[in-house]
Order: C-alpha cells, then structure tokens, then sequence
C-alpha cells in the first residue's frame, strides 16, 4: 500500500528507487555519518505515523553512532543498508528503509544525462503495463490475470478495465501477487469493487498528519461487468507486500476470494519517500492501515493464506482449485439461468397488448442482473418476435424495455423505433429513430451515418 508522490511508476520506484546524485565518496566520514542520522532521525520524528517509536529509533542509532557500530561502513550502498537494518530492529517496519542513489557517470554532460535517465524511466513504465503483466483463459474457462503491481488511477484505469473485460465470461479468476510489491491503495479500491455489488468499506488509512483518517468504500461504477459472484482465488507469497497485501486482507476478511501460498510480507504503513541528502533517501511511512471487521492489519505478521503451499507447487494448487470451483459455479449458473428462460418464455406465451409491458420488462432486467442476457441478446429476441415470430407486439415490448434498461444505447432505440414503425406508430417511431441519432452523435458512434438514413426514412413516410 505505497504511496509515491509524483512518480511514474509507483511499486518499483519505492523498491527499486534509482535518483540522480553525485558521485560517492569510497570513504564516509564521521561527521557525514552523524548528519546522516541527524536528517533521517528528524524527518522521523517529524513524520513517523508512530512518534514515540521514532524517539526510540532515534535513541538507538545515536547510541550506535556513539559506539563506533557505523565505522566499519565506508561507503553509501552499505551504510544504507546498515541504517535500513538497525531501524528496523526497533520499529520491525518494513516500509521503512534506506537506500543510496544510483551513481552518476561523471563523463556525461548533465543535459544527455538527464534526457537518458527521463527516456529510461519512460520505458520502464511502458514495460511495466501499469503492473498487468499477463491475462489468459485457463482451461476450465479459468481467468488468470499475473499482476505486478497496483499503479494509480490516473495511469492504470484503463488498462485495468481492458485486463477485466478479457475475464469477464469465465466461471473462476485467478489474480496471481506473487511477484506484486504494492502500489496505490486507490487502484486497490477500484480492482476490489469488481467483485462487490453492495456498498462496502475495505480498508481505512491513519495518516499521522491531521489526525485524520481516509476511508476506501466499493466504487459505485467501475469501467466494465461487475464479478461478485465468481469464485475468486488470490496467489501469494513473501514477495508479496504493502498494497499486494491490502488487496488480499480485503478479500479475505471479506470472504470474497480464497487466499493459496505463502504468507505475505508485512508492511501496512503507507508513506512517502524523502530526501536525506544528495546520495541517500529513505522511505517513511506516514500512516497505518485498519480494516473495518478486524480493525487492525497485517503490518510484521502479513496475510496467511487459506491454503498453505509451497512456492512451486502454488499455481498447480490454485489452477486445481479454480477448475473445481467453476464447474460448481457453472452448474449453480445454469439451474438459474433455466429458471429465468423458463419465467421470461411463460410471461411471453401470456403476453397482453397494454398489460404487459411492465411484467417483460421486469423479466428481462432479471436477466440482466444474472447476467444472462446483454443489450444485444435483447435486441436479437426482440428481432426474433418481429420477423421469425411476425409477433411484432411482443417485439415492441422486448424492444421497448431494451430501451429503458440501455438508455444510452442508440442501437436500442433505432431497434424500438423500428418496431413501432412496423406497428404503424409513425409519431412515436420517429421520436426514437431521433432518439438514436441524438445519442450517436453525442457519443461519435461510428454507425450513426446508418441512424441518419433510418430517421430520414421515417420523415419520408410522414410526407
């Protein structure tokens, strides 16, 4: 659950930070060590979610400055990872680290070196995908989706609906975050809320700074077909951390999704990283995860899996899993999608011109719901009634509640008008047909040319 400010990628720059700084002493003086701990003990305990456990990181790396424990470090990358270690020891934080700058190579102009570090960072995000590596349909039609990470909104939205879209027919998902280390807790948000169809707070932050807490609800919209009742199972392991973690003590606490692997790392302090000096620069975490039914986090115990396997053997355990799972949840799927042909087929055979316009509608917005039928599987019954059938009142029944159900859909309402116009209600067929061009060009539908002739068509039959 990272928090990077005004970064492009924002799991791998907390991880695997690498800044412009000058080039690095071999050889650290006493006085430089000193400053160092002087400027890290400060933003502490300026910014520290936790203020007396920064007095107490203070005490003990003054203490270990004092007796001589840092004289053996001569350089940056060890001395980083000795001060990384001793605080540690005190807050057992693991957010909270230290690292040195990339070294600069002192031969290129500063302008090149700029230009070529900007075009670096661009291709590692690009390759990065947002942290989408891979979506497949397993056999079993399992979705799998390995993700990397939990970039922000702003950055991933659109891909991440594109990654759902793929998965949105299968009977069982996968979400592989073996090799996820985090993100933005608002991508955390917006992936949980395609597996929710109620109003529900995941994950609340602390922030230290205003005293405030920020709470994170299930989205009302997301950008595709909601999955709240597919089977979901999440992969973990010790690589997985911060945000990775959020996402699965959300689901699980939830009961929404089945934990296979290993336990995750342990870090839910969300933070920001700071610069100590010009060589070194440390992360600090600002704020404290609490979730709502356990009303704490997974911070130095990480999230413990369900299924305990090892690392090896658990993509084969949760593919097993997932297979078994969708084949129950496709026979449970059926029975219910059997029971609303069977109302929806009943209400038509006892269909009555001006009373049944209400009972079809209903009918079919329960199909919508189950997710038995879309916009165009309405639409292609309606056709059906109107010229395989010639029962063309039915027809504008169907066609008409296509309508109410999609009011946004220019194909819906050319369809209505359509059928109205067959019925030899020109008036209220030429309202529709420019119902739908209305909305074509609103939206810059590329079939709007063919809305157009339909509407100049109807024109004609008035004149």
């Amino acid at each position: 659950m990272k928090i990077i400010i005004q970064l492009p990628i924002l799991f791998v720059a907390l991880l695997f930070n690498t800044g412009i700084c000058n080039a690095q002493d071999n050889s650290l003086t006493k006085e430089y060590k000193k400053e160092v701990i002087q400027n890290i003990t400060q933003l502490m305990n300026d910014f520290y979610v936790f203020p007396e456990v920064a007095k107490l990181t203070e005490a003990h790396l003054k203490a270990q400055l004092l007796n001589g424990y840092f004289n053996q470090f001569e350089n940056n990358e060890t001395f980083a990872i000795a001060l990384t270690n001793s605080v540690q020891a005190i807050n057992k934080d693991k957010h909270l680290r230290i690292w040195s700058n990339q070294a600069s190579n002192d031969s290129e102009k500063p302008q090149e070196r700029t230009v070529d570090e900007y075009i670096t960072r661009i291709d590692r995000s690009r390759a990065a995908n947002a942290g989408f590596n891979t979506v497949k349909i397993l056999e079993g039609n399992v979705g799998y989706l390995d993700l990397r990470g939990f970039a922000g909104m702003e950055t991933g939205k659109d891909i991440a609906d594109a990654f759902m879209k793929l998965m949105s027919r299968t009977d069982a998902i996968i979400i592989d975050l073996s090799k996820n280390g985090g993100g933005s807790p608002n991508m955390v948000q917006y992936l949980c809320s395609y597996f929710f169809n109620q109003k529900l707070l995941l994950n609340s932050l602390y922030w230290r700074e205003g005293n405030s807490t920020q709470e994170f609800w299930t989205l009302d919209e997301v950008g595709g077909r909601r999955m709240h009742d597919v089977p979901l199972f999440i992969i973990t392991n010790e690589r997985t951390f911060s945000a990775a973690e959020e996402f699965s003590y959300n689901m699980q606490t939830q009961k929404r999704a089945t934990l296979v692997g290993q336990t995750t790392g342990g870090g839910a302090n969300p933070g920001r990283s700071m610069r100590i000096n010009a060589n070194l620069n440390v992360f600090i975490p600002m704020g404290k995860a609490i979730n709502p039914i356990t009303k704490t986090n997974w911070e130095g115990v990480g999230v413990i899996p369900e299924i305990e396997t090892t690392v090896e053997g658990a993509y084969d355990k949760t593919l097993d899993l997932a297979q078994k799972a969708a084949e129950s949840y496709r026979a449970k799927r059926n029975k219910t999608y059997s029971q609303l042909f069977m109302d929806l087929n009943n209400k038509l055979d006892h269909f009555t011109v001006g009373k049944s316009d209400d009972i079809i509608l209903e009918s079919l917005k329960k199909c919508k719901e189950a997710n038995l039928f879309d916009e165009g599987d309405v639409n292609n019954l309606g056709y059906e009634y109107l010229l395989t059938h010639k029962k063309t009142k039915i027809a504008e029944s169907i066609l008409k509640a296509n309508t109410i159900l999609y009011p946004n859909s220019a194909n819906a309402f050319d369809s209505y008008g359509e059928s109205l116009m067959i019925n030899g209600d020109l008036e209220a067929s030429l309202k529709n047909y420019q119902r739908a061009v209305d909305i074509a060009a609103s939206t810059a539908d590329k079939d709007l040319e063919f809305y157009q002739k339909n509407l100049e068509s109807i024109k004609q039959k008035f004149k």
